[in-house]
């Protein structure tokens, strides 16, 4: 699933263009982002792709929505 990460004022969002959803990121696998899971407001956890390096953002990056069960 396509997902855009932004960064504002008040930390890390995420935008799901297919949904037209956007929420704050309030959880995350790693401090970077990158290579781990993050945790949406609504409670949807995505696995987002390692990068080398810091990426410039936003940035739009194929995530993978965790299911209920993991």
């Amino acid at each position: 699933m396509k997902l855009t990460i932004r960064r504002s004022d008040k930390g890390f969002s995420a935008y799901l263009p297919k949904k037209d959803l956007e929420e704050p990121i309030v959880e995350t696998e790693h401090e970077a982002l990158w290579g781990g899971w993050v945790k949406l407001a609504n409670g949807w956890v995505f696995e987002l792709p390692p990068m080398e390096a810091e990426p410039r953002l936003p940035i739009t990056v194929e995530a993978r929505k965790r299911s209920e069960d993991d």
